[in-house]
């Protein structure tokens, strides 16, 4: 424990006073602080799923990490799983307790995304999530403006959702949904919500998955789902000032900015309540119009990525072309 500047339940915490990272205006400090302070209400949102986390080092930009480092404590819970696009199990983080979130937090773990499902159920999502991304600019308003198109959907359907900010320009609609419900029919389900969404105000929201098809509007994107991550609910960003994923109350989303929550102001803000809990709505089982509506929509990344081809298929056409004709 040579070196250590402060010990927490048990964990050694090393170089608190330096930057956390170029542009945050924080220390680690103010990181390991923040954490710890927020744990009560940040742990429910990653105990038992499989962890991703952003970490930052001095001098070096940000990564992702997934893979647990050699060098992590034997009491570090984690779990394997198969990771189809590299080929190899990998070693996820299982942070259920305080212990290793201020272990994670001395690694200068900044964010953290944990899966949408459990490891005790890793075929089951718990929830269906809706992400919304304004335009060039990050204009908020207009996320809201859409994020009130997805609670009308959802309200078509009968169902309910809470709403965050995402801590960077955008929010999340979080939809608890029934223990049983199968991966591939909440995907479905994502689909059609994001869908109806955009019809309703096509000028102002759009399922475009690729970027030069928005058009200027809010991105409504269906793809968090299956294996997917999300940044929890309490979650610092790596961003300046370093602001806080936090939720909102659908009353109040108008009047607020994601720049409203930060390390700083969160822990008062909180004080001691756990309103993503407080206004998270009861599992919900899903519609069977609406699942199967979404089974006839396309994956937004696989239709994308076959798009990307065809589209590269008419340049080189379109230049064969040209230069034949020259």
């Amino acid at each position: 424990m040579s070196g250590a500047e402060d010990i927490r339940d048990g964990v050694p915490l090393t170089n608190l006073d330096q930057p956390l990272s170029d542009g945050t205006d924080a220390t680690k400090r103010d990181l390991v602080d923040y954490l710890d302070a927020v744990r009560e209400q940040l742990l429910p949102a990653l105990r038992g799923r499989p962890l991703s986390v952003v970490r930052v080092r001095p001098g070096q930009p940000a990564f992702m990490q997934k893979n647990l480092p050699r060098y992590t404590p034997d009491w570090v819970r984690r779990t394997e799983v198969w990771a189809e696009a590299s080929h190899r199990r990998i070693a996820y983080a299982l942070c259920d307790d305080r212990r290793t979130l201020l272990w994670f937090a001395n690694q200068r773990s900044v964010e953290y995304h944990p899966t949408l499902t459990t490891v005790d159920a890793p075929d089951r999502p718990t929830h269906l999530v809706l992400d919304l991304d304004p335009p060039e600019g990050e204009n908020f308003g207009l996320v809201v403006a859409a994020a009130e198109l997805v609670r009308q959907a959802l309200a078509d359907a009968g169902l309910a959702g809470a709403v965050k900010t995402s801590g960077a320009k955008g929010v999340h609609v979080f939809v608890p949904v029934a223990a049983d419900t199968d991966a591939a029919d909440c995907a479905a389900a994502t689909r059609a919500l994001a869908a109806r969404a955009a019809r309703t105000d096509p000028a102002l929201a759009t399922t475009a998955f690729i970027r030069e098809d928005r058009g200027g509007r809010v991105f409504v994107d269906s793809t968090r789902a299956g294996g997917a991550t999300v940044v929890a609910a309490y979650s610092p960003r790596l961003r300046p000032g370093v602001p806080v994923s936090f939720p909102v109350d659908w009353a109040d989303l108008a009047d607020v900015t994601p720049a409203d929550f930060t390390i700083r102001t969160v822990p008062a803000l909180l004080a001691g309540g756990d309103p993503w809990a407080g206004r998270m709505p009861a599992p919900q089982r899903l519609p069977a119009d609406l699942v199967a509506e979404g089974h006839t929509i396309p994956v937004a990344r696989v239709a994308a990525m076959h798009e990307g081809k065809r589209r590269a298929r008419a340049r080189r056409a379109g230049s064969a072309g040209a230069a034949a004709d020259g």
